[in-house]
């Protein structure tokens, strides 16, 4: 408990410091490229399209209808996978920059999340405005997104802490944690949907996924389906039980090995 007291009182002692190094971080990424952090636009679009055309008409025949189901959850898995696979080699590739500078290490995972947070909201922008052109404007229930943003956030950075800590121990782990985000990715409804009274037990080992609760979460509040996290309050307990049990891990791994990171270089 007092790991994760301590790494809570960084994020709050350091927020400015995370917000301009998460800015600095999203800039950079983009320097060399002409459209610059457009692409961060044009290429979740790009495979859009290509999801839209393999699962809407090949494989699911499910057709336009398709199109504002995967925007309002594909979105979520545009945030999360490069946060997961960035994160996880966060610490043990900054380790130089480390060693010069005098700043918590738990505030790395969180101004990398941030950066891609920003790209997420400016993401997030253009599908509310594209689901607004397939007739989903926005509703009542839209007012709950930032919460899932929050949620999803905090999921994140509990995960973080324990994927860049393992990670900076042992590098294969980062390498583990790439090749599963893709099993990850057919395994969270992005592409497909089970009914649970079809298939109860399968819908309920697919809830054991936290990112299930969010990709609905966000489908909820986009297509202006219900209020989830109250309609699913058993569900909304689970998924912070489960950041919980996480960040408290995540923090005591990360407290117990920072002295030790420059080792492992």
């Amino acid at each position: 408990m007092s790991s994760a007291l301590t790494v809570l009182k960084e994020q709050i002692n350091n927020f400015y410091l995370v917000r301009r190094l998460s800015v600095y971080e999203m800039k950079s990424a983009n320097s060399n490229n002409y459209l610059g952090i457009l692409w961060e636009i044009i290429n979740p679009m790009i495979q859009i399209a290509i999801y839209w055309f393999v699962f809407g008409f090949i494989i699911l025949n499910r057709g336009e209808n398709f199109l504002p189901w995967l925007m309002a959850g594909i979105v979520v898995w545009f945030f999360v996978n490069p946060s997961i696979t960035q994160t996880s080699k966060s610490v043990y590739s900054r380790l130089n920059m480390v060693s010069k500078m005098s700043f918590p290490m738990s505030v790395i995972p969180s101004y990398v999340i941030f950066a891609k947070l920003y790209q997420h909201l400016m993401l997030l922008g253009v599908i509310i405005i594209l689901l607004g052109f397939t007739g989903y404007l926005p509703t009542v229930y839209i007012i709950q997104l930032p919460y899932y943003v929050a949620a999803t956030v905090a999921l994140l950075f509990s995960f973080g802490l324990i994927s860049s800590t393992l990670s900076t121990i042992i590098r294969d782990v980062h390498n583990i944690i790439v090749s599963l985000m893709k099993v990850l990715f057919y395994l969270t409804p992005i592409l497909w949907v089970l009914d649970a009274k079809e298939h109860p037990i399968i819908v309920n080992i697919m809830k054991l996924n936290p990112l299930y609760y969010i990709v609905d979460g966000y489908r909820a509040s986009l297509l202006g389906e219900s209020w989830y996290l109250i309609a699913h309050w058993e569900y909304t307990l689970y998924f912070w039980a489960v950041v919980i049990i996480l960040f408290l891990i995540g923090s005591s791994l990360h407290v117990r090995f920072r002295d030790r990171f420059v080792d492992f270089k």
